[in-house]
C-alpha cells in the first residue's frame, strides 16, 4: 500500500514562505514519479510542480517558477515543496501524489493520471 504523508502547511502572509514535505516507503520514493497539487475552494485540482526522485529532473507550472522549488531527500525517502514570496492566490489545500507508471502527460502533472495521493495540507496566505 502506497503511502504519501504530508506536512508544513500553515498560515503565513503575503512574501512570506513555507516548505511541504512528502514522506514515504523506500519503494515509492525509489519507483515512483511524484509530484505536488493543489486545489483552491470551488477550483480545479492543479499540478505545481513535478520531481522524479533519484534524478534533476523537475518540472513547475507556471505559477511556480521562480517562486517554488522541488527537491529531494534520498536519504529521507521525502519530497520538498519550498515556496518563496507566497501570494494570496497561492492559498490551497496541497497534496502530494505519486505514479508508479510514467504519467502520459509527464512532466506536466494531470490529477487524473496520479492514483496514490496524500492526504493534503492547508496553505493559507493573507494579504
Amino acid at each position: 500500500q502506497v503511502q504519501l504523508v504530508e506536512s508544513g502547511g500553515g498560515s503565513v502572509q503575503a512574501g512570506g514562505s513555507l516548505t511541504l514535505s512528502c514522506a514515504t516507503s523506500r519503494y515509492t520514493f525509489v519507483s515512483s514519479f511524484m509530484g505536488w497539487f493543489r486545489q483552491a475552494p470551488g477550483k480545479a485540482r492543479e499540478g505545481v510542480a513535478s520531481i522524479l526522485p533519484g534524478t534533476t529532473s523537475t518540472y513547475y507550472h507556471d505559477s511556480a517558477k521562480c517562486r517554488f522549488i522541488i527537491t529531494h531527500d534520498y536519504a529521507k525517502n521525502t519530497i520538498y515543496l519550498i515556496m518563496n514570496n507566497l501570494k494570496p492566490e497561492d492559498t490551497a489545500m496541497y497534496y502530494c501524489a505519486a505514479s508508479q507508471n510514467r504519467p502520459q502527460s509527464w512532466p506536466r502533472l494531470e490529477p487524473v493520471e496520479f492514483s496514490h495521493w496524500g492526504q493534503g495540507t492547508q496553505v493559507t496566505v493573507s494579504s
